[in-house]
């Protein structure tokens, strides 16, 4: 599929986003830098128990990049490849913290160039900063009390707060 000079390119980031952490946020504003339009996919996640709901998430994902008016969150179920179909996009973003990152992403990868041979997949090498996030590290730190603070923009911050507060 060969796409004109001028034609627009949007891109699709997926994850469960529970919560965004700012590790996610470093590959949405690269990937933003780098494609017309990024769409940030938020899992419904049904097999997961989530700290926050999906209308949860995906304001936080609006929040915390509202600064970028080339990015919108919207929920997803199934497939990412038929999600990346529905919005048109042509691209998926991922981001590499390590080797088994790779391993992962790369058999993904594969798999969704199978089902959809006409989306490419790119992957963004976290940046050294941010490498060590995970949202399952932020939301056990946070649970036991402890400063997730450096880890997450100041909305999310702010949710996981209030969360916590309302179990203890």
């Amino acid at each position: 599929m060969s796409r004109s000079a001028n034609a627009a390119v949007t891109a699709v980031y997926s994850g469960t986003f529970d919560p965004l952490t700012l590790g996610h946020e470093d590959a949405i504003r690269r990937a933003a830098q780098l494609f017309d339009q990024v769409i940030i996919a938020v899992a419904r996640a049904h097999h997961k128990n989530t700290m926050f709901s999906l209308d949860e998430r995906l304001a936080l994902a609006q929040a915390a990049l509202a600064d970028c008016p080339n990015v919108k969150a919207l929920p997803f179920d199934g497939l990412i490849v038929e999600f990346v179909r529905s919005q048109n996009a042509q691209v998926i973003v991922r981001g590499l913290r390590s080797v088994t990152d790779y391993d992962y992403e790369t058999q993904m990868s594969g798999m969704n160039r199978h089902l959809a041979p006409e989306v490419d997949t790119v992957f963004l090498h976290t940046s050294a900063g941010v490498q060590h996030i995970s949202s399952t590290l932020v939301r056990e730190i946070s649970k036991l009390g402890g400063d997730v603070s450096g880890l997450v923009s100041a909305p999310v911050l702010n949710a996981l707060q209030a969360k916590v507060a309302t179990k203890h």
